[in-house]
């Protein structure tokens, strides 16, 4: 951790004009300056004094060193005007870190670069704009895993973050499929451009003709000049998520755009070119969503010259227990807690449930659990009543368990295939989100499978 936050100081600054270190009250003990011409303190001068006592306009609160000391968070790039007790005012951009033995926090470090004038003033609050922006996106290091199929997706990402290429992602709801777009966008050259991202699903198609291509004013009625998204992330990278939710007619265009490198704002009469990345998921199999009309064939073919498979987390049974810990440590971090993980009737629980909503799914039961766990393990009564239901009811049938007794007295045709579609209807509300999934899962429509839970009383 350390050797990450020290890489996050050296990719801003190419030198350190200063560094003060203080104990665990705040009072200084050691105190260097390279740059005595902006700042005219000296080690004898402040060594032994307190933080507040050599800069008298600052507070517990915009003091980035007490803040540190306070509740251990590293705080990267803050611009700062200080004022000494001598008069003095220096701006400067300081990074701080807390200095810890074990858990306890023994003191901090601060180390500044000085900004000189007004002019780099503004320059440097644009790098520090632009580094929040890309520090604020997924990374390939967001992307947790130990299971080798999730490595050889990383790894295909490295190799087509800096082509030009489109790619199309493929992925049940909550597998990553944003998370691995973005890691996308902050691995590539375009990293320090925009990375715009638009779900595509239950847009009318002139709304979203409208958010793609941007308007000209008086082209509709309350129409302003305004760019659309393409515009918007020119020299970087577009996101369209559920692109198969799109309408056809909004998709013709997009084919347009991307063969002929151009927009046409809504309105408008002069093509605007444009050079973005596109990256592109479905949540459904792209193949069954041309054969079904949903996406274009041809618009398909553009947008998966690279294709990335995001596995679903019950594929990926070595993750689950990797990811479990990754989140309690997590939220111990940001709840304040300290959780030592989950007990064995959780294991069995989290092991038996299928994870229709993947690792979304899993973080979101991590985080309730937190807000009502009384002990130190997470316990099967913090846990969601569904959950605990579907994976006690998936453990109480075996998958090889005998279906038919033809032995029996009361064997029928007519009660064996209640029996067995009952199963199936059980299985299938079970593992997926809701009763339209389940119905599609079924293969049947919505209608027929309320009508026949209602039969069976289930």
């Amino acid at each position: 951790m350390l050797r990450r936050y020290v890489e996050q100081i050296l990719n801003l600054y190419n030198y350190i004009d200063g560094i003060i270190v203080t104990d665990a009250k705040g009072n200084v003990v050691y105190f260097t300056t390279y740059r005595p011409d902006v700042n005219n303190l000296k080690e004898k001068d402040i060594i032994g004094r307190h933080i507040l006592d050599i800069y008298p306009d600052l507070t517990e609160e915009s003091s980035s060193l007490l803040r540190v000391l306070r509740n251990g968070t590293p705080i990267f790039n803050e611009l700062q005007t200080l004022t000494t007790y001598k008069g003095q005012s220096i701006n400067a951009i300081n990074s701080t870190m807390p200095i810890k033995e074990g858990d306890k926090i023994v003191g901090a470090v601060d180390i500044s670069r000085y900004i000189d004038s007004v002019y780099e003033r503004k320059d440097i609050s644009l790098q520090l704009k632009e580094t929040k922006e890309v520090k604020s996106l997924y990374t390939l290091d967001d992307i947790i895993t130990t299971s080798q199929q999730m490595e050889l997706i990383k790894e295909r990402i490295r190799m087509v973050a800096d082509t030009d290429s489109s790619v199309l992602i493929y992925g049940e709801t909550g597998t990553g499929k944003e998370l691995a777009a973005q890691s996308i966008h902050t691995c590539s050259h375009r990293r320090k451009k925009k990375f715009v991202s638009q779900n595509c699903a239950s847009i009318p198609a002139n709304l979203l003709e409208s958010i793609l291509f941007g308007t000209v004013k008086g082209s509709y009625t309350g129409a302003e000049n305004r760019p659309g998204l393409f515009e918007m992330a020119n020299g970087g990278t577009i996101f369209l998520d559920e692109i198969n939710s799109m309408e056809l007619s909004v998709q013709a265009k997009i084919l347009k755009a991307i063969e002929e490198k151009q927009v046409m704002r809504v309105g408008g009469l002069e093509p605007i070119p444009v050079d973005v990345k596109i990256v592109s998921a479905v949540n459904q199999n792209p193949m069954e969503c041309v054969r079904n009309g949903k996406l274009r064939e041809d618009l398909f073919y553009r947008l998966s010259v690279v294709q990335l498979v995001m596995p679903p987390l019950r594929e990926r049974s070595r993750d689950l227990s990797y990811l479990v810990n990754h989140f309690i440590r997590q939220y111990n971090m940001k709840m304040n807690r300290n959780i030592l993980g989950i007990d064995e009737e959780v294991e069995q629980v989290f092991g038996q449930y299928q994870w229709p909503g993947n690792v979304r799914e899993l973080k979101n039961i991590i985080e309730g659990a937190f807000n009502v766990t009384e002990s130190g393990f997470i316990q099967k009564k913090d846990l969601p009543e569904y959950l605990v239901a579907a994976s006690m009811q998936r453990g109480a049938v075996s998958p090889d368990a005998e279906v038919v007794d033809f032995n029996s007295e009361d064997f029928s045709l007519p009660k064996t295939v209640e029996m067995v579609e009952c199963r199936l209807i059980k299985k299938a509300v079970s593992e997926t989100p809701n009763l339209t999934a389940a119905a599609r899962k079924l293969k049947i429509s919505k209608q027929v499978l309320s009508y026949k839970m209602n039969k069976y009383n289930l």
